[in-house]
């Protein structure tokens, strides 16, 4: 049987997250993050869904996810999925672009799977210095080679690749965001939308690519992480973010992030003394 080994990485100095799983045969429900994505399939071959659109992905295929873009995929093969990839957050994305391109503005990635060996090899060069725990710069000058390649070939403005909101759907969103700790009703969304349930369901669903419930979790989830990096305990958490217990907060956690949260704690908690960065390696 093989093992699942799921090894993540935070570089204190670029302020980045970098993971690599190997081994994964678990499915991943549509969902989305705050942050921006960019992975690279080493093997296995998955189906792919984002942005309403279905893509069959495999090895040398380099995925892109914008903030809030919903995905989900799925095994389509025997091999199990070999994956490594980086999380950069909108502020760290933000001065990246500004340091290439000299403007104060988010890219947006215009494509979602791209095959480009040019750009592999810078993100496999980065990859393989922050988990080896490089303190050279030579981290840096792949990470901006890296990014400004995208920038030039696969980017547009990120306000360019939003889906257009309604009101009322801007509403909702609001709402959630603002009371995601709370224990919410799908008729409390709807009051403060200004819809009704059916109408609310078919129209967050058609602009967001998840239902008002998946944005909640997602929500939850988001802020989850953000305490669990400051060392709160995973119980807390579960708490502080509207779970109704530890058990329910660990399956959606490890559902959509890959990791159970002590797990993903523990990354926060240790330094292993190589240039900042901070290691966790877990084995299914």
């Amino acid at each position: 049987m093989i093992k699942e080994i799921k090894t993540v990485v935070y570089d204190d100095v670029l302020h980045l997250e970098a993971y690599r799983f190997e081994g994964i045969i678990q499915p991943f429900p549509n969902h989305f993050h705050e942050y921006y994505v960019i992975g690279f399939v080493e093997n296995g071959q998955r189906c792919l869904s984002c942005r309403n659109q279905e893509y069959t992905i495999g090895k040398g295929n380099i995925i892109l996810f914008n903030p809030c873009d919903s995905h989900a995929c799925v095994q389509t093969d025997d091999c199990a999925l070999d994956y490594r990839g980086f999380n950069i957050t909108k502020e760290v994305m933000l001065d990246l672009a500004e340091e290439i391109t000299g403007k104060h503005e988010l890219p947006g990635f215009s494509q979602t799977v791209i095959y480009d060996d040019e750009i592999a090899c810078y993100l496999r060069t980065l990859h393989e210095l922050v988990m080896n725990g490089s303190l050279e710069f030579g981290k840096e000058e792949n990470l901006l080679f890296m990014i400004s390649l995208l920038i030039k070939r696969y980017c547009q403005p990120f306000d360019e690749c939003i889906n257009e909101c309604s009101k009322e759907i801007e509403k909702a969103c609001a709402f959630i965001e603002e009371h995601f700790a709370e224990r919410i009703y799908l008729e409390h969304i709807c009051r403060h939308a200004g819809l009704s349930k059916s109408a609310l369901l078919r129209a967050f669903t058609r602009s967001k690519g998840v239902t008002p419930y998946c944005y909640l979790e997602n929500i939850r989830i988001g802020a989850a992480k953000k305490l669990l990096e400051q060392g709160i305990s995973p119980v807390e958490t579960a708490l502080q973010t509207g779970f109704s217990d530890q058990s329910h907060f660990t399956n959606y956690f490890n559902r959509y992030i890959g990791l159970a949260p002590g797990v993903y704690r523990e990354i926060f908690l240790k330094n292993n003394g190589s240039g900042g960065e901070k290691h966790g390696k877990y084995r299914g």
